[in-house]
């Protein structure tokens, strides 16, 4: 594939910089086409993808059976909204079910915002089912989290730096020190908590894994208390991790999960899982999306799940982790660079030294001057997120560029 015909950059970096709300800041540079864990852009320079999309094009860039899926759908119908039954969504749906074990039942919409609405929503109308009064429909949500940027979710997102500026806030939420058991059982004693809502894995808060039996014991609690246990597996699911849901590894069952980002590898959906204890809560009229279950997303998706369930895509996953972490772990202690490398699968997070704090975007600029793209998780971490499928070549080269742009961090 060839470039396409843009002498410079720049018109187009213009074009941004005067149209766009000026809510982002990007990269410098303008990619134009990829192909499986590389991406070229428009002066024909190529990159190693180790952020995939911000996780979401788990299977690359130009998946064949992706296209193939997209393409075939795209000349059958491409959106009836929820007043008519189609196909695609039907069958992802029943397949999302049988896929998680829990659930019951889904609800198909567009982003992981979205989903994590639905789900704050379903526990506000659970909980009213049960007779509680407003002040005892409490969600707990844990500091470095995130869950969207609406204004429901960017509440229960416990970072204020999200929630600057957008008061008055939803109330409803309390936020507690993520892996605090002695708080968790402390905000239970209040008697008011109705859910607890948590990533398996914090993306954006640092590639925090949650501790080892922090997840059980808050199932143990919401099931002593009568409250739900709501999971947030749109970064850390669909495989990110090494199984196709997150929260298997911590060996819980869950009353809602929220997935989005890799569901759709790239085209946007986002779905909420719901188990039987919410199944039926919302019934007709009480919530609703235009595009969501779109036939083209879900027939995207409905690949996208059974690829990435595979045995092959998750030990690749498994071994790809094992070598990106151990890499890193050698480049740390090289250059004194790193002092922790956390996560788990193929979501792993360099913690930057003492000296390095708050340098993260610095050092992604020089990734992509060397031909890698990769992310941050705060000022302080270098998140790695590449596709799932990741081979061994594209893993060395993207590993080579890494070190080539730290050295040259280093030396600035």
């Amino acid at each position: 594939m060839q470039p396409s015909q843009e002498p410079s950059a720049q018109p187009l970096i213009d074009l941004g910089k005067r149209y766009w709300l000026p809510v982002y800041k990007p990269r410098e540079l303008v990619l134009d086409h990829g192909n499986g864990a590389r991406v070229w852009d428009t002066e024909g320079r190529d990159y190693i993808d180790f952020g995939a999309g911000i996780a979401v094009n788990a299977l690359g860039h130009q998946d064949p059976d992706l296209l193939a899926a997209l393409t075939a759908q795209a000349n059958k119908l491409w959106h009836s909204s929820n007043v008519f039954y189609t196909e695609p969504p039907l069958h992802l749906a029943e397949e999302l079910v049988k896929a998680a074990g829990f659930a019951e039942r889904v609800f198909l919409c567009n982003s992981g915002a979205e989903a994590n609405e639905a789900a704050i929503k379903l526990v506000r109308k659970w909980a009213t089912t049960q007779g509680r009064p407003p002040e005892q429909r409490v969600i707990v949500t844990f500091r470095g989290s995130f869950h969207g940027r609406t204004l429901a979710t960017v509440t229960a997102t416990a970072q204020p730096k999200y929630q600057e500026g957008y008061e008055p806030l939803p109330g409803g939420f309390r936020y507690l020190d993520f892996n605090d058991v002695a708080a968790l059982e402390h905000a239970f004693a209040q008697g008011d908590v109705a859910a607890v809502m948590l990533e398996p894995v914090q993306g954006e808060g640092g590639v925090l894994p949650a501790a080892p039996g922090f997840l059980q014991r808050i199932r143990e609690l919401c099931d002593a208390h009568g409250a739900l246990l709501v999971l947030d597996e749109i970064q850390c699911g669909m495989g990110r991790t090494g199984t196709l849901f997150a929260h298997t590894q911590d060996g819980v069952a869950p009353d809602i999960v929220t997935l989005a980002k890799a569901l759709g590898c790239g085209f946007p959906i986002g779905a909420m899982l719901a188990g039987p204890k919410v199944a039926q809560t919302m019934q007709f009229g009480a919530h609703g999306t235009t595009f969501g279950g779109n036939p083209m997303a879900a027939a995207v998706a409905r690949v996208a799940l059974r690829k990435l369930s595979s045995d092959e895509v998750l030990a690749n996953v498994q071994r790809q982790s094992a070598v990106l972490r151990e890499a890193l772990t050698s480049i740390g202690t090289e250059l004194g660079l790193f002092s922790e490398v956390r996560g788990r699968g193929l979501m792993l997070g360099a913690v930057l030294a003492e000296g390095y704090r708050g340098k993260a975007g610095d050092i992604l600029d020089f990734a992509a001057a060397h031909g890698l793209l990769m992310l941050q998780a705060g000022p302080d971490v270098l998140r790695f997120v590449p596709p799932l499928n990741i081979g061994d070549q594209d893993i060395s080269d993207g590993l080579t560029r890494l070190r080539a742009a730290l050295h040259a961090f280093i030396g600035r």
